[in-house]
């Protein structure tokens, strides 16, 4: 496959020119024609911090294009989810951006919500969308990446696996010309000035499955799972409005359908630290990930991901459903 460097640090695939997307009838599922502005309560499906009594948001402030939207899926992370908050903050804080932090809740039992909204009184751009039940990490940053308003959307690990720190990485391979840009393990572990602390057995088993999907049709990354990737906005409303696995093996799906539509992927080498209480198994969620890559290839055959996201009304009747199960 043809690669272009652009440093020493990164590199770009999947060649061919992304295309852009009218995504106005992604951005504004729920709101009607013709409303003129709406309470916190009537997003709070959306964006919830937990403030009570708050005035009216209009749709132009609702809709105001931000530089940036940070999305955290999180399943019962209130030991967890706290220092990475505050990290994140401390660092946008201090630059002269607009952005926002969406944390979706999925399902937690614990005291997630109560964390986060806790610390939002000090962080007005942190939003919490909560889901009722627990749907999967896939179908949680799906939640937060349509809700999102940011030019550019990172989704990011709630345990902070990779530091916020290692975004200007990320963003520079955007300006560089990318359409994605995904966080690589695999690359760092072989370029000085990087360090990557991970249990031997999960980068022995991450390296199979790795290779296992490469031989399934994704071809030229190294890293499929990292859970730190940036998306121009387009793009990630094209691409998150047509993915369906809701599991781990979301990663999979979208930079499937990111290599199929043209979008050019950089792979960038980050400093990774692997932290306590993950909710991974590796060997249960890997073979969990291997049934979804199936469908996912079965989807792919039928010509589920071959056509935009928002397709005019005919192409859309015509449009065979994904399959799921």
């Amino acid at each position: 496959m043809d690669e272009l460097c652009i440093d020493r640090h990164m590199s770009i695939r999947s060649l061919p020119l992304g295309r852009s997307v009218k995504s106005s009838r992604v951005d504004r599922p729920h709101l009607k024609s013709g409303t003129k502005s709406f309470t916190v309560a009537t997003l709070r499906r959306y964006f919830h911090a937990g403030r009570e009594g708050e005035d009216p948001v209009t749709q132009e402030e609702f809709y105001r294009v931000l530089d940036l939207s940070i999305i955290i899926p999180a399943h019962n992370e209130a030991t967890r989810i706290l220092p990475h908050l505050r990290s994140i903050h401390d660092s946008l804080s201090r630059q002269d951006r607009s952005y926002e932090i969406i944390v979706v809740d999925d399902g937690s039992q614990d005291d997630t919500i109560k964390v986060v909204r806790s610390f939002a009184k000090t962080e007005p751009a942190l939003r919490v969308i909560p889901l009722p039940t627990c749907v999967g990490k896939g179908g949680a940053v799906k939640q937060g990446m349509l809700a999102a308003r940011g030019r550019l959307q990172l989704f990011t690990d709630a345990d902070g696996a990779t530091a916020i720190t290692e975004l200007t990485r990320l963003e520079q391979a955007i300006r560089n010309g990318a359409d994605v840009a995904i966080g690589s393990r695999s690359l760092a572990s072989h370029q000085r000035g990087f360090e990557v602390n991970a249990r031997w057995h999960r980068s022995i088993l991450g390296g199979c499955f790795n290779a296992l999907v490469r031989l399934g049709g994704i071809q030229g990354i190294g890293d499929t799972q990292c859970g730190f990737k940036l998306f121009d906005r387009s793009v990630a409303r094209d691409l998150f409005s047509v993915s369906t696995i809701n599991g781990y093996g979301f990663d999979l799906e979208l930079l499937l359908v990111a290599q199929k539509r043209g979008y050019r992927i950089a792979e960038v080498p980050v400093n990774w630290t692997d932290q306590p209480g993950s909710k991974v198994r590796l060997v249960r969620d890997g073979i969990a990930m291997l049934r979804e890559f199936t469908v996912i290839r079965r989807n792919a055959v039928r010509g589920y991901y071959s056509q935009l996201a928002v397709p005019d009304t005919v192409a859309s009747l015509r449009t065979p459903s994904p399959i799921t199960e």
